[in-house]
């Protein structure tokens, strides 16, 4: 293989390697692929074949450099495991040869670092290979104990780029998993190894120190013992830390402190890491001394998070979240439980403080699971002699308590608009899932939330936990389906940009799929949580619901556009729609009615027949108002719409109109339900092509298999509901009523009347008559939409069922059911 050809192959090897948690065909087939690719012993004499190794899998390593490393731990781990119980190990031999000529590599790059012009490219090869090298530590480090003191050496690389820090961190990584591996290691080396460490401590950033501390950790606790010497150090940062803490206490607005602001960052920060891996409370540390470190320690770091400087709040958070690794029983202190929620909770908190609680959080889940995995190991080997099994479930009943404290406002967190606190909270719950340290149930609605992220990590990163509850819990997700839909639509408001644009329910790209569509294809399977799910929905647009308008529009967005794939899906939902609008629609109707002022020139008491009848034709208990209705009632009706007659009703009706606006303002509200399931009602007619005749022959009672038919979808029909979007984005329930808004809501309501009166015809009236009457309804419907194309609102009758065809008009007879 030549030179020019190696990026090419990378992108292959990583676009194929990133599916090795794909399903089980394509893992096998991806194991097997780099398993005679990269984890096939080479012939000793073949240099050149090693080389190419070598430098593809250092290539695809430093592609990945900012995505992760997790797939070659699987893949490696997946390998190895095939192979345990085999007496040959090809793979395990193969893996020994790569490490070996890894080693030869890094110090043949080291040599040529002096060479100016390819100083760049091989101090990128260095880290890449150094990486692969820590990669290969992770899963088995007893490869690398021969290399150990080969590899100590780099801790005095002189930091001068990235590189060089990367260089430092990984090789920080390895000693630590390798030194405890060594069978007798010489006190020099070791010596040598806690000193390195202890001076990057001192001098370098954040990065590094807690790599550093990380490795002393290992070294100290499992090999060296040397106590007093971390003793030193904790105290060196914990006397400056106290010093400060006293100044600020005598003079809050002493400029010492901000003279000092480097030294105190640096204190918080050590401190913290230093507790995270020493248990300074041991007597190895404190001797007879009857303090107690972990308190002091946590009063001091609590002191700092209430400073004015919040990068000082910041650390001292940081330096908390390492204390609490070590001790977990100190989340559960008041002045912690606090100091969290508070930084959770409040929307007017800094967004560093709130990321920093969230990643405390994270960091601490992460720690505990490596530490139950690693007792799993350990019960395994020692299974018989004592149970350690026991042991794990200790320490996870800690860190459900833990999580069952925290656990509402990590959840409230994912209403933000920004991305990066939604992020670590769906962290921080994933976590908590996969441990098992709560019941799912409570966080499906969040996840169902999280599901329509702008983000598609995110998103795919919440519906993958759906599914996974939906496989331990049938039933979890259709029972809070509904309340999932509205918490999308709080995180969709959280995330909304321009608070004067409405909230949409579809995303805004080619392919206009409803943001809960995933949602939607895990229910749609069941037939019975399937018609549950919608009705529950077509529920909230029930005049009764008093549901906000906006979110109306959000509702009927995803109803539009939910991946239907029979026909009985949509035709349900028209059903459903026509049983709504008969009872809101003379609700709706009956209560403007009823806020009409009297005339008092015409007034008199109606008889009960008289008020029976004016009540079933839906008139008013004004004079005038009856007056307006009559000729709409009384002429035939193939011509009530002229604009004369429309124009004396209107002026009719606005004569009876109350001097308080609220009723209008009311109607005008709650009618918005209404003509989005009208809306929503056309829509999906036009996409699926249904006629007029299909949608009144529809029964829910019919079996299933007579709609199983699947839909032929038309392009480029979209839900644009133009009536209530222009209702939003004038902030009409809140602006001042204009005679013109006044004449427009009245004509409104005149057309509302008009399809009312229309919506169920007479079966006994003359063809002629019937016609007559859809016209009118087909009118009323395209008046109240705003006009617009037929496309949209005139009923289309692809089916050509002539017979009854028009019988239904745009709202299938209700009456007939």
């Amino acid at each position: 293989i030549e030179q020019p050809t190696f990026p090419k192959i990378t992108e292959m090897c990583v676009k194929m390697i990133r599916r090795v948690n794909d399903e089980e065909g394509i893992k096998k087939l991806v194991n097997e692929t780099f398993q005679k690719l990269w984890f096939t012993p080479t012939p000793h004499h073949d240099k050149e074949a090693m080389t190419r190794k070598i430098l593809n899998i250092t290539d695809v390593v430093a592609a990945c450099r900012d995505t992760g490393y997790d797939w070659f731990e699987q893949l490696l781990q997946n390998l190895l495991k095939s192979e345990e119980d085999a007496s040959y190990k090809p793979v395990k031999k193969a893996c020994t040869q790569l490490v070996d000529n890894l080693v030869e590599h890094i110090l043949k790059y080291e040599e040529s670092l002096s060479d100016s012009d390819n100083k760049g490219v091989n101090s990128g090869r260095l880290v890449a290979c150094i990486t692969t090298l820590f990669l290969f530590s992770k899963i088995r480090p007893q490869l690398m104990v021969k290399h150990a003191m080969t590899m100590q050496p780099y801790l005095t690389t002189k930091c001068s780029t990235q590189n060089d820090f990367m260089v430092i961190c990984n090789v920080a990584k390895i000693l630590e998993l390798v030194v405890p591996l060594m069978e007798h290691p010489s006190e020099t080396f070791l010596a040598t190894i806690e000193e390195d460490l202890m001076k990057l401590i001192i001098k370098y950033g954040m990065t590094v120190v807690q790599h550093c501390v990380s490795c002393l950790g290992a070294v100290v606790n499992k090999v060296t013992q040397n106590y007093k010497f971390v003793w030193a150090c904790f105290n060196r940062y914990y006397g400056a830390l106290s010093k400060l803490k006293n100044q600020h206490q005598e003079d809050p607005n002493s400029t010492i402190l901000t003279a000092n602001k480097p030294a105190l960052l640096r204190s918080l920060f050590t401190v913290g890491a230093l507790c995270r891996h020493f248990d300074f409370d041991q007597e190895d540390f404190k001797g007879n001394s009857k303090v107690n470190i972990k308190d002091k320690v946590l009063e001091l770091l609590m002191y700092f998070t209430k400073h004015s400087d919040e990068e000082v709040q910041t650390k001292a958070i940081i330096g908390l979240g390492f204390a609490f690794i070590q001790h977990p029983s100190l989340m559960f202190e008041q002045e912690v439980k606090t100091l969290y929620n508070s930084i959770l909770s409040d929307k007017n908190c800094s967004v560093n403080l709130k990321i920093q609680v969230l990643k405390n959080l994270q960091t601490y889940l992460q720690e505990e699971d490596t530490r139950m995995q690693q007792a799993d190991r350990d019960w395994k080997k020692v299974a018989k002699q004592e149970d350690l099994k026991e042991m794990g479930d200790i320490s996870s009943g800690m860190s459900s308590s833990i999580m069952q404290l925290y656990l509402k406002q990590v959840l409230e967190a994912f209403f933000h608009n920004q991305s990066s606190v939604r992020h670590f909270a769906l962290n921080v719950i994933a976590l908590t899932l996969n441990q098992g340290l709560i019941h799912p149930v409570q966080c499906v609605p969040y996840l169902i939330a999280m599901g329509t992220d702008p983000e598609p990590s995110m998103r795919n990163k919440a519906d993958q936990q759906l599914v996974e509850i939906d496989k331990k819990y049938a039933g979890f997700i259709h029972m809070k389906a509904v309340a999932g839909m509205k918490m999308s639509y709080q995180v969709q408001q959280a995330i909304n940009t321009c608070p004067k644009d409405p909230v949409r329910g579809f995303r805004h790209d080619e392919s206009s799929s409803a943001l809960c569509s995933h949602l939607y294809s895990m229910i749609r399977g069941n037939r019975q949580h399937r018609r549950a799910f919608l009705i529950s929905l077509l529920n909230l647009f029930d005049d009764t619901a008093k549901t906000e308008v906006n979110m109306l529009l959000y509702i009927a967005d995803n109803l539009a556009c939910f991946p239907y794939q029979t026909q009985e899906e949509p035709l349900f939902i028209m059903h459903h729609i026509d049983i709504t609008l008969s009872v809101s629609g003379s609700n709706l109707l009956q209560s403007f009615k009823e806020s009409m002022v009297k005339d008092k020139k015409k007034e008199r008491k109606p008889s009960s027949d008289e008020e029976t009848e004016s009540d079933s034709n839906s008139g008013s208990d004004s004079e005038s108002e009856e007056e307006a209705s009559k000729p709409r009632r009384l002429r035939k009706r193939v011509d009530s719409d002229s604009d004369s007659d429309e124009e004396n009703d209107i002026n009719a009706v606005m004569k009876c109109l109350p001097e308080n606006s609220a009723p209008l303002i009311e109607f005008a509200n709650v009618s918005q339900g209404i003509l989005l399931l009208l809306m929503l009602k056309q829509h999906l007619k036009n996409l699926c092509g249904f006629s007029d005749s299909k949608i009144q022959k529809y029964s829910p009672s019919e079996s299933a298999k007579v709609y199983d038919k699947a839909i032929n979808r038309k392009t480029g029909v979209h839900f644009h509901p133009k009536q209530t979007l222009d209702f939003l984005r004038s902030d009409m329930a809140n602006s001042k009523i204009t005679e013109e808004v006044k004449r427009s809501i009245v004509k409104q309501y005149l057309d509302f009347k008009l399809l009312m009166e229309h919506l169920d015809p007479d079966e006994e009236e003359e063809d002629g008559e019937v016609s007559a009457s859809t016209n009118a309804r087909n009118k009323a419907i395209t008046s109240l939409l705003g006009g617009g194309s037929p496309k949209n609102n005139a009923a289309e009758t692809e089916d050509d069922e002539s017979d009854g065809e028009d019988r239904g008009g745009g709202t299938s007879g209700v009456r007939r059911r």
